[in-house]
């Protein structure tokens, strides 16, 4: 599914990238590679989904879901690059440096217009199948094609006022579509950073609410999650009666992970550390 996205996305961005070069319209070229950036996050979204579905191995005993990580993080590199090359030739445009006008006719409305019909139709399609299939990524997407859709908007403003004898709109128009490529890059590098770095993931107050909620327990300490947002590990160590059996201090140490589990279903794996309470007063 996010494959025929992917198609869908490289020819609205070849399109636009290819007429751009040829209009001269840096506009129509910046849109094309904001498009191309709709691509890369479907690239991202066909690893995460594959490695996903590979289960964890002796070489990866956590699983293989950094791997979408590892490519969110180099679409942020190409991002930079897209956007060094975008302010390039806006800059350029502006300073006179380059002086052949863009050449805007009715094939560069024509182009724009069928690249937001196809824009409109991914996002009805993507939208479709996300409610069907409560995909969060499908439905991310859906949304991320939406703002492409008003930055398309913007460049055909743009355009309009170029014909209209104001061509200083053009570069202008690039300038803002380098701030949405900016703005994707910028979002994508938070997020990868906070999972490379280990980020908290669930606050500890939401956690222990759930563990105290159990009875038999006495408290909780070392709370520690990390992952994405959606494939949580959790750690935490639990305070028991010292005097409880060990089996049934085991049992209940299941109880807890199953209700911290049932309550949070992006937690991929929990481990509960059992301890005694460090002082009997607590036990009291």
């Amino acid at each position: 599914m996010l494959l025929r996205v992917l198609v869908l996305n490289l020819i609205v961005a070849a399109a636009k990238i290819l007429f751009g070069y040829a209009s001269g319209a840096i506009s129509i070229l910046s849109d094309g590679f904001h498009s191309l950036t709709d691509a890369a996050s479907n690239v991202v979204g066909l690893v995460g989904v594959r490695a996903a579905g590979q289960p964890p191995d002796e070489d990866h005993p956590y699983g293989h879901r950094k791997y979408e990580t590892v490519a969110a993080a180099a679409v942020t590199v190409f991002l930079l690059l897209v956007v060094i090359e975008v302010l390039r030739n806006a800059l350029n445009q502006l300073s006179g440096r380059s002086t052949s006008p863009p050449s805007i006719t009715a094939a560069s409305f024509i182009v724009m217009v069928l690249t937001v019909a196809v824009n409109l139709l991914v996002i009805a399609y993507e939208s479709r199948e996300a409610k069907r299939l409560a995909s969060e990524v499908l439905l991310a997407d859906a949304m991320q094609t939406r703002g492409d859709v008003w930055t398309s908007l913007t460049v055909v403003a743009a355009l309009v006022g170029v014909r209209l004898g104001v061509p200083m709109l053009d570069p202008l128009a690039a300038l803002v579509v380098a701030g949405f490529i900016g703005h994707a890059g910028f979002q994508i590098a938070r997020a990868t950073t906070r999972i490379l770095s280990d980020q908290i993931v669930i606050a500890e107050s939401d956690i222990e609410r759930v563990v105290m909620s159990v009875p038999g327990v006495l408290g909780c300490h070392h709370i520690r999650t990390r992952g994405s947002a959606d494939h949580v590990f959790l750690d935490l160590h639990v305070w028991l009666p010292a005097e409880m059996p060990l089996i049934h201090a085991h049992d209940l140490s299941h109880v807890v992970k199953d209700r911290l589990m049932a309550r949070y279903p992006q937690i991929a794996d929990a481990i509960i550390h059992i301890e005694p309470p460090p002082n009997r007063d607590i036990a009291d």
